[in-house]
């Protein structure tokens, strides 16, 4: 049994606040490790590791002296060096002006160290969680596969439709009513000639199945069919799930998920009545599209309507194992394009062009992490893998308090010979947090106003 299956649809405060914590968790321990480990290979010594903040729940010094902790506020973490006087690695006067005359001390302190000591191990924490996402991305290509090409029938799809001698697994797809498939199946099917195939239940299907080239029939490729609903979205409210296949639209019988995608984004928001079968029931549900900035392959933006829910084909394509290579290739891929799309989004947002509502807070961050677990460990720790990236891209940032901000200072300090002056540092890193505690309400208030 899959113990995040058991998390309702629409997921209870508590189970949202559990799977919440439980990827925050994740990503900052990764990502304070990642400064643990690479400050003590660089020979600067962590006074406390803490998972958490606040009230300390329990603790255990280590071999190296560290201390390790849970605190009993779980939402972040951070690790204390040596002569650092707070969190955000603010420099402890008193402390380092009690080793100033030890060499050997002062060295393993975070503000004694080398410049590429101090510049490594705070760039560590965003690398550790890009790190952690292509790991996850590359586990995911390898247990799920690579679709065959040619397109080959794997799994078929429970649909409302029967079809005698239809398609089989392990059927190899040569030509649907007519049309040879591209020479890249799986890659190169695109609109054009999905929407080149005639509105209609059934389609006519060339085969290769045991050696020989057979015509039968099957569904249309691309039914109405959910495969997967988008957290915080209009089907998501109103209670849609993965394999619900959608029949009608507004009183008119729906054939192909492309019918449902035109009909949608000619609604200008309007309510839509949808009649969806479930597991051979009929159900009825009323939802209203929301405008979504969606990105595009030039790094704009456009709106459309849509009600949240993802297409697929009416079989699972059958899958190879994808080479060592070309997984870890799939994770790095996928890592970066999360990277580019976030700056891109930013950019948009910034200049006007899209909306900020698309800036989510700590609110709408927990409402995503609910409604992932809800769908699955797998979709959940693919979830986390995003998250990981968003976070590390976000500590890279140039602002004081942050990850980037300490870059920054390390830049002026390569370039000038000697680091910004404490009394600068202090009102820099003053202006940080306040930006930073800026940038939380401002995400807070899209989660409790926006549409």
């Amino acid at each position: 049994m899959d113990i995040f299956g058991l998390i309702p649809q629409f997921g209870g405060l508590i189970w949202t606040l559990v799977a919440f914590i439980i990827a925050l968790s994740v990503i900052v321990a990764i990502h304070e490790y990642g400064h643990y480990i690479v400050g003590r290979w660089t020979g600067i010594k962590a006074d406390v590791f803490s998972l958490g903040f606040g009230p300390v729940l329990w603790s255990r010094p280590d071999k190296h002296g560290t201390i390790w902790q849970v605190a009993a506020l779980p939402f972040g973490g951070y690790v204390k060096f040596a002569g650092d006087a707070n969190a955000a690695s603010g420099k402890d006067e008193a402390a380092m002006a009690a080793v100033a005359d030890d060499p050997k001390a002062l060295r393993h302190t975070m503000h004694g160290a080398p410049l590429w000591a101090r510049t490594l191990t705070v760039a560590a924490g965003p690398f550790f969680n890009f790190a952690l996402s292509i790991l996850v991305f590359f586990g995911v290509a390898l247990s799920t596969g690579v679709a065959k090409d040619p397109l080959t029938v794997g799994e078929l799809r429970a649909l409302p439709i029967t079809i005698e001698d239809g398609l089989l697994p392990g059927d190899e797809i040569r030509a649907i009513q007519g049309m040879a498939l591209p020479e890249n199946s799986v890659s190169d099917i695109d609109d054009a000639f999905i929407n080149a195939l005639p509105l209609q239940a059934t389609l006519d299907y060339e085969v290769l199945r045991n050696s020989n080239v057979q015509q039968v029939t099957g569904p249309y490729l691309m039914p109405p069919l959910v495969s997967n609903v988008v957290p915080q979205s209009a089907a998501f409210s109103a209670g849609l799930r993965p394999d619900d296949v959608i029949v009608g639209l507004n009183g008119r019988d729906v054939v192909a998920f492309g019918q449902l995608k035109t009909a949608v984004e000619a609604s200008s928001g309007a309510p839509l009545a949808l009649r969806v079968w479930r597991a051979g029931e009929i159900l009825e549900f009323t939802m209203t599209p929301k405008a979504t900035d969606e990105p595009q392959e030039d790094g704009t933006f456009v709106q459309n309507y849509r009600i949240g829910i993802v297409g697929g084909m009416a079989f699972e394509p059958a899958t190879n194992t994808p080479g060592f290579g070309e997984a870890l290739n799939r994770g790095v891929e996928n890592t970066w394009r999360i990277i580019t799309g976030s700056i891109s989004g930013l950019k948009q947002m910034i200049i006007g062009n899209i909306s900020t509502c698309n800036l989510s807070g700590p609110v709408g961050i927990a409402q995503t992490s609910g409604a992932m677990a809800s769908q699955g460990a797998q979709s959940f720790i693919y979830f986390i893998a995003v998250l990981s990236t968003a976070v590390g891209l976000l500590n890279l940032f140039p602002i004081p308090a942050l990850d980037g901000g300490h870059l920054v200072f390390y830049a002026y300090e390569a370039v000038t010979g000697k680091p910004p002056s404490d009394g600068a540092l202090r009102i820099l890193m003053t202006i940080g947090l306040g930006l930073v505690l800026t940038l939380m309400v401002f995400a807070l208030g899209n989660d409790l106003f926006c549409p």
